[in-house]
């Protein structure tokens, strides 16, 4: 049997993801951690983020209108959770984190050095929801650390990265892969 529970965001797991803004080098630039983010369309690619309009990057997105998600790994677990409870209005958040910021390829925004993939976006427009104002984002640019490139197939490889997700309210290390799309009605040899 299953409880009745009051409506709520219960779509989980979603991305623990880094969001790096600004402009570098020469600007200010920060960090905020984010799980309500997803893709939107493939053609165009489209994904997006959601951000309360009180957060500090939420302005500086606003103003520049572009960014960089920033997939993160079990390594960057702890800089994760950090720039989601402190505010880049009193701390710089590259420096707390020791994380490294690499000038952008499409965008001004900074990506993460230590990111598995770099996502580089430019919004296209930004919905007030409520609690959240939702950035529509084109996707201009994808970076890949080639380390978690496979050299035979030249495909990135989730696994390898370590990728972490946000579960009501925990971090998890995905794991282990069950199956790869069609799997389920592809002809046994």
């Amino acid at each position: 049997m299953k409880l009745q529970w009051k409506p709520g965001t219960m779509v989980y797991p979603s991305p623990a993801a880094l969001v790096s803004c600004g402009l570098y080098p020469g600007g200010e630039s920060n960090l905020i951690t984010v799980a309500w983010t997803g893709t939107i369309c493939t053609n165009p690619p489209m994904l997006y983020i959601s951000v309360r309009p009180s957060r500090h990057s939420y302005s500086i997105i606003k103003k520049n209108m572009e960014f960089t998600l920033n997939l993160t790994s079990a390594d960057m677990v702890r800089a994760t959770d950090w720039c989601g409870v402190k505010s880049g209005r009193e701390f710089n958040k590259w420096h707390e984190t020791g994380l490294h910021p690499e000038a952008g390829v499409n965008v001004a925004s900074p990506s993460v050095a230590e990111s598995p993939l770099s996502i580089e976006c430019k919004v296209r427009e930004i919905i007030s929801l409520g609690s959240h104002d939702m950035f529509l984002a084109d996707v201009v640019g994808l970076l890949a650390d080639e380390k978690y490139i496979d050299p035979q197939t030249g495909a990135f490889d989730l696994g390898k990265a370590k990728l972490t997700a946000w579960c009501h309210g925990h971090y998890y290390s995905l794991g282990e892969m069950l199956g790869h799309f069609g799997f389920s009605i592809k002809k046994k040899q």
